[in-house]
């Protein structure tokens, strides 16, 4: 799509705050009225779009994104969000661990175990650990405190969860970062704990690049998104 404006701008109005294009209005890809909660976030997508050039380019413009999504999707499939985010608890990254090499093993140990306790610690969810791929059961008490947990997120920040947590793998990481237990690059290491072994082994191709920064980027984006919620 070419650019045919020349000025973005936030305003606040009546139910929030809006992003204008010269006078006219920004919409979702849904047609729905682009309102947002903050002024800080409809600030920070305004610059988005003042930051385009002669093609307007959306993978440039994650908080768009993001924001298009809550109200063209989360608004209105909340329940199916919940239940896809929540899902992870069963089968989270974490709780899959190697069989070897030692070295991976205590790498593992190291980074994720903390992260486990504190899950248990802050929403009363234990997750069992074991070795290999093979899928196992959590405890039914754990899954729902995790649900519990996911549904206490309003829609806005529910988005920004479920971006987290299936970039990363993990409800666990996801919720680490939503809650600042971990930033984006901790996060991006934790759920990159295994490639980025393979990769200190043998290297990396440019695919991998690729896929590694994207889930970085996403990551970044969930987080910044999340923050500007309450600015």
């Amino acid at each position: 799509m070419k650019k045919v404006y020349q000025s973005a701008t936030a305003s606040e109005v009546e139910s929030g705050f809006a992003v204008h294009l010269d006078a006219r209005p920004v919409r979702t890809p849904a047609k729905m009225l682009l309102i947002l909660p903050t002024r800080a976030l409809a600030e920070a997508i305004a610059a988005e779009w003042h930051a385009q050039e002669d093609i307007i380019r959306p993978a440039t413009m994650p908080l768009m994104q993001l924001a298009s999504t809550t109200l063209d999707l989360t608004t209105r499939q909340r329940d199916a969000v919940i239940h896809q985010v929540a899902a992870y608890a069963g089968t989270d990254l974490l709780c899959y661990r190697v069989e070897r090499p030692e070295e991976l093993i205590a790498r593992e140990a190291a980074t994720w175990h903390p992260l486990l306790e504190w899950t248990a610690a802050r929403f009363g969810a234990a997750l069992e650990v074991g070795r290999g791929v093979m899928p196992r059961s959590q405890p039914d008490d754990a899954c729902a405190a995790l649900r519990a947990a996911v549904a206490a997120y309003d829609d806005w920040r529910l988005t920004a969860l479920q971006l987290a947590t299936t970039a990363a793998g993990s409800l666990v990481i996801g919720l680490a970062l939503m809650e600042g237990r971990l930033d984006f690059e901790r996060a991006f290491e934790a759920s990159e704990l295994h490639e980025t072994y393979q990769i200190e082994r043998w290297g990396e191709d440019p695919e991998s690049v690729r896929r590694r920064s994207a889930l970085k980027a996403d990551l970044k984006a969930a987080r910044l998104f999340f923050d500007l919620l309450r600015a």
